[in-house]
């Protein structure tokens, strides 16, 4: 009986120590699961956060590309504001250049123009000389004529010495007139010619001026 008793003392330990390793393996089991759970949760979000960062490199490499991109537009365009600075130098010492010529035609114009009015002062003071000695030739020829009608009544013309030397001092006087006259024809036609240059000079001088307005 005592035996019996033992046995039994015994077998009650051994289930209990078996409804306690049970007990162990239910809760490392759980345990076991739980962790498995939390890996699989933590792999999920490693995996989630794996996609992020592609997705951040995506967009970083995305604006990379845009900023390489608009950093080769940057360098276009500082390559192309110091070729049109250049050009803008250039055009504006062509300009400077073309002002410079501008006073220096301005001043060659003045003097032209100043030259072309000293003689056309002197041209018309020689054509009035011209006039009024030609009058005063023509006066004199009509005394030379009334003279010579007078001479011709009175005596006769091959015998009247001082008819013949009335009659050379008349073609004398008709000659000076003569060269009188070609002369103020040539000065007319020299003033004429002057202001003809003068006028195409103004026209030119307006058509150079021009370009230097539009700039």
């Amino acid at each position: 009986m005592a035996l019996s008793s033992t046995f039994k003392e015994r077998l009650e330990q051994m289930e209990d120590t078996r409804n306690q390793r049970l007990s162990l393996l239910q809760a490392e089991k759980e345990l076991q699961l739980h962790k498995s759970q939390t890996l699989a949760s933590k792999q999920s979000d490693i995996r989630y956060i794996e996609q992020r960062c592609l997705k951040l490199e995506h967009r970083v490499a995305s604006q990379q590309f845009i900023i390489s991109s608009i950093k080769s537009q940057l360098d276009h365009l500082d390559s192309l504001y110091l070729h049109q600075i250049q050009q803008f130098r250039v055009l504006k010492s062509e300009v400077k250049n073309l002002e410079e010529l501008d006073k220096e035609k301005d001043r060659y114009y003045a003097l032209k123009a100043r030259d072309i009015d000293e003689f056309r002062v002197k041209s018309e003071i020689f054509a009035t000389e011209c006039q009024r000695r030609v009058e005063e030739l023509r006066d004199c020829v009509k005394e030379l004529n009334s003279s010579f009608i007078q001479l011709q009544h009175s005596a006769g013309y091959s015998n009247n010495p001082e008819l013949a030397a009335a009659e050379m001092r008349k073609s004398q006087l008709q000659a000076v007139k003569e060269n009188l006259d070609r002369s103020l024809a040539s000065n007319y036609e020299t003033r004429a010619q002057l202001q003809k240059q003068l006028k195409s000079m103004l026209i030119s001088q307006k058509e150079l001026r021009k370009p230097l307005d539009v700039v």
